[in-house]
């Protein structure tokens, strides 16, 4: 009788035990499954990524051949007659600002004006008469050049900023057809570093606007290693700085920044404040939206003479990586992020400008990500490679 029970036992368990094995069976295909389709899926995530990417092309041709060469792959996007070239015109005492020959072919190929707007700071390019006069004496003579704010002031709205409602930027702007950003990439002294962003913002603003942008942006002094050589008064716009002791009066700095690139010893620096630093960044943002917005536009990076020095600094400090290439672009985004890259790579660091500068400029081309003005995603396309 037990014995009966036992086998009638095994019976019943019998169908149990094989269905048990086969849902096992079936969980391990279905997981297989899923592991597969998760990998096909991000497999083609990643294709699509790169198919919507944003061409940035590249040659390390540093010359005018090569800025000749590299303008075929985005000429197409040059609209009208009226076209405007931005560029930087150097300062005195400055030898690191792109030289004239570069963009000259280029200029007349295209019969453009060479634009710009006068400085905040003192100096030789505050007035429009020697301005001219300084770009002339640095061998921009080979075409006409147009100071935008001297034909007074063009108000744009800013459309999502969150600290400007609208913008100051020279009136001119206006009369061209295409505005070719022709930027030295480098380093800045507060913005971690100069690119199109900056050429596009501080670059197309009025005097005023520049202060504007500039508004609590006060240096920090540090007494001990003041020299009193006397650079940063004789610099300053504003009157604000006296020494023995140095000092800057907060009540008259207008925070142009002028004296950090000014001191040869370091002695002014930027505050330690990582809050108003963002802010600063996010200013110069808002300023370049709508310029880029207001006129077609199409970018140029020049990445050579890096030093962490702006081109205003009339004794810039000494390049700290060797000549990388130009890149050229229709998205201000791209070409910024690009850059930064080369010069990260070229530096073997993850931000080269936060370690030569102490300040971080890489949430410009997040923040004008963010409003819109264009993507991150590039892809880079060596030309010389074709």
């Amino acid at each position: 009788m037990m014995r009966c029970l036992d086998v009638n036992r095994k019976s019943i368990f019998l169908p149990f035990n094989f269905l048990l094995s086969f849902m096992k069976k079936i969980t391990l295909i279905l997981l297989a499954f899923s592991t597969l389709l998760f990998f096909s899926c991000s497999n083609t995530k990643t294709k699509t990524d790169t198919d919507n990417a944003v061409p940035v092309y590249f040659t390390s041709d540093i010359s005018p051949e090569g800025v000749m060469k590299i303008f075929e792959y985005v000429k197409d996007n040059v609209q009208g007659e009226n076209i405007g070239i931005k560029v930087h015109f150097g300062e005195d005492g400055n030898e690191y600002f792109v030289p004239a020959t570069m963009v000259e072919p280029l200029c007349k190929a295209l019969n453009a004006t060479l634009v710009e707007t006068n400085t905040a700071y003192t100096g030789r390019r505050t007035k429009t008469e020697t301005h001219i006069e300084l770009a002339k004496d640095h061998g921009f003579t080979f075409a006409p050049i147009d100071i935008l704010d001297e034909g007074g002031t063009l108000e744009l709205p800013v459309e999502g900023g969150k600290h400007f409602k609208t913008v100051l930027l020279g009136k001119n702007l206006e009369n061209y057809s295409t505005i070719i950003y022709f930027t030295h990439f480098k380093g800045h002294g507060s913005a971690g570093f100069g690119g199109c962003i900056k050429n596009a913002s501080m670059g197309m603003a009025t005097p005023v606007g520049k202060r504007i942008m500039h508004n609590r942006d006060y240096p920090k002094c540090k007494q001990e290693l003041c020299i009193s050589c006397g650079r940063c008064v004789e610099d300053c716009p504003a009157d604000a700085i006296t020494l023995e002791p140095l000092e800057i009066d907060k009540n008259k700095c207008i925070g142009c920044g002028k004296c950090i690139s000014s001191c040869p010893q370091s002695a002014i620096v930027r505050p330690d404040n990582e809050e108003q630093k963002i802010i600063f960044l996010e200013k110069l943002v808002e300023y370049a939206k709508p310029a880029i917005e207001k006129v077609n536009s199409v970018y140029f990076n020049v990445i050579m003479n890096i030093s962490p020095s702006c081109d205003c600094a009339k004794d810039p400090k000494e390049p700290f990586v060797n000549d990388i290439g130009i890149l050229v672009s229709t998205d201000i985004v791209a070409i910024e992020a690009a850059a930064h890259d080369l010069v990260d790579k070229a530096h073997q660091c993850e931000d080269a400008f936060l370690k030569e500068n102490s300040v971080s400029g890489k949430h410009q081309i997040e923040y004008a990500e963010k409003l819109g003005m264009g993507t991150k995603n590039y892809k880079l396309i060596d030309i010389d490679k074709k």
